[in-house]
């Protein structure tokens, strides 16, 4: 995706038309000429969580096959990768695709993928670049019957085998419909059985003793189908899990297991957040212990007061369409005259979002004087990076001294 290098456009939203037509990878350019809404990454914070992450799973002796579609950035993908990240997860056909044109070596589609076109477009990208591969994942043998029907003379697929859970998302519910599911693979012409994988996070929503253990439970059944499995398996079995909320119980898991690619598909880390990840990740600064680096919160937003119509509310320029709203809402961190400018304080929260709106409220009569004026810049915490990226074609990263040196462009 590099041969033809992405520039800034009059459609990027927020970038200055000063930059139109300059590479994105070279744009030297300060925050404070850019308009708002604006999301904006750090750069400190992108390149010390990449850090604390490649040390971690390396002191377990884990791969990290990072989850791409929490940012669909390849730009942010190489970095990865360039850490020591063995490979790219993705979660449907079409972000497979975008990987392996973006020169991907692993892709792993952590999902079904039954559709034949997608399966055909993903076959001739591996006809035309054998170096790379993509494994997908199937929990039933009607899927695999699909990708088997699907699949060009000659492609060849890896699969693994689902476990699931009650209650849980997709995955086999039982251990002998994943040992049946291994076995159809194994029997069928262009697929080849890769492991086992699964998926725990949606099995708790925190990290009280009884989301813990029901998360424990599951690796440890995971595990054992990856045992039920193995003499199937062509070359090193896989078994993979870990979303980013309990990333440690599944390490704990994979800890015993022998002659076999242990892999986590974390993503959220890359940039963390002030909410949902703050609240559950094993790396928080709460939770980190010892030689462990917390993750830094490495994602924020800015907005413009536009409105101060009444006694303890505000109006800001930032909305549904600019902000993830889903797993929280944002978080007040301080305001500044300008964008970028020095801040101070403010006691005020964000209560609700329209499409391009969001409400400040503070306690008036508590205030005295207003603690924002039309035209104040607000900076914002975010909840939840897998729905903040998709908001934004292009997305600047700024330095300690607010200097915008790059932007990464996403692809959703």
């Amino acid at each position: 995706m590099d041969a033809n290098p992405r520039t800034v456009t009059p459609l990027d939203k927020s970038f200055p038309e000063a930059l139109v037509g300059r590479d994105i990878r070279h744009l030297d350019a300060a925050l404070s000429d850019f308009s708002t809404p604006i999301f904006v990454l750090d750069a400190d914070g992108l390149e010390h969580n990449i850090a604390a992450m490649a040390a971690w799973t390396a002191r377990r002796g884990l791969e990290l096959m990072p989850h791409g579609k929490t940012t669909m950035a390849p730009a942010l993908w190489r970095r990865q990768l360039d850490a020591g990240a063995t490979g790219i997860t993705v979660a449907t056909g079409w972000q497979a695709a975008v990987a392996l044109e973006a020169g991907v070596g692993t892709v792993q589609l952590a999902n079904m993928c039954v559709d034949p076109p997608l399966l055909r477009r993903l076959a001739d990208l591996l006809a035309r670049h054998p170096d790379q591969e993509v494994v997908v994942w199937a929990d039933s043998e009607a899927a695999v019957d699909r990708l088997a029907d699907a699949l060009p003379a000659g492609a060849r697929l890896g699969v693994l085998a689902e476990l699931g859970a009650p209650g849980g998302r997709t995955g086999a519910r039982e251990e002998d419909e994943v040992a049946r599911i291994a076995e159809r693979v194994a029997a069928a012409p262009g697929l080849v059985l890769r492991g086992a994988a699964g998926y725990e996070g949606a099995l708790g929503h925190d990290r009280t003793p009884e989301a813990l253990a029901t998360v424990r439970a599951y690796c440890d059944r995971l595990v054992a189908a990856l045992e039920r499995v193995r003499p199937l398996v062509t070359g090193t079995p896989w078994v993979t899990a870990g979303g980013s909320a309990y990333f440690d119980v599944v390490a704990d898991a994979f800890a015993g297991v022998a002659d076999a690619r242990t892999i986590l598909r974390s993503g959220a880390y890359l940039v963390h957040d002030e909410g949902f990840y703050r609240g559950i990740s094993p790396l928080d600064a709460s939770r980190a212990t010892g030689e462990e680096a917390p993750l830094r919160a490495a994602m924020h937003a800015y907005a413009r007061v536009v409105s101060r119509p009444e006694p303890g509310l505000a109006l800001l320029d930032a909305g549904k369409r600019d902000l993830p709203f889903d797993e929280g809402l944002p978080v007040v961190l301080g305001v500044s005259g300008t964008l970028g400018g020095p801040e101070r304080p403010l006691r005020a929260d964000v209560t609700a979002l329209n499409d391009q709106h969001a409400f400040l409220r503070w306690d008036a009569e508590a205030a005295g004087e207003p603690p924002v004026e039309v035209g104040d810049v607000v900076r914002l915490g975010l909840s939840h990076p897998c729905t903040a990226f998709d908001k934004w074609r292009l997305v600047p990263i700024v330095d300690a001294d607010g200097v915008v040196a790059e932007a990464v462009e996403t692809f959703f």
